[in-house]
């Protein structure tokens, strides 16, 4: 009768060391990965120091004034069918990019809400108009 352990006997039982460090290690790639797979809005936002942007075509601009009208162009929209006017107006264009001019004063969450009525309307590429910096204005940090 032996005992103990032998070369030529078979191990019946289950090393589950390597399944638990595959484990930890697919745990680790998950955690780290997860917050990289949030989704949000997709802005092409313009330097305040680059050069104006030379366009063969009249831009399509849609401003948000101080009081928060929203208009299209020189024509003002209002709210509520902002997004089918805006839509319209894109399909009679070739080209879909639609800069976006705010107030300074206006709420960040009422010109987020006015970018992604622009982007369900059908524009493809988003530019925000700003102003650029003037050397005497600028703060010392």
């Amino acid at each position: 009768m032996r005992t103990g352990s032998s070369s030529d006997g078979f191990m019946s039982d289950i090393n589950v060391t390597p399944f638990v460090d595959v484990m930890l290690v697919l745990l680790i790639i998950f955690m780290v990965t997860a917050p990289m797979m949030m989704e949000g809005l997709s802005v092409d936002l313009p330097e305040t120091t680059a050069a104006p942007i030379e366009s063969k075509t009249e831009p399509l601009i849609v401003s948000i004034d101080k009081d928060g009208q929203v208009f299209i162009g020189d024509f003002q929209a209002d709210r509520a069918v902002f997004q089918q006017k805006l839509q319209k107006v894109i399909e009679a264009r070739r080209d879909n990019t639609v800069y976006l001019k705010a107030d300074k004063m206006i709420p960040y969450g009422v010109v987020v809400q006015i970018m992604s009525d622009i982007r369900a309307a059908g524009v493809e590429k988003l530019g925000m108009v700003t102003l650029p910096v003037n050397e005497n204005d600028k703060r010392s940090g």
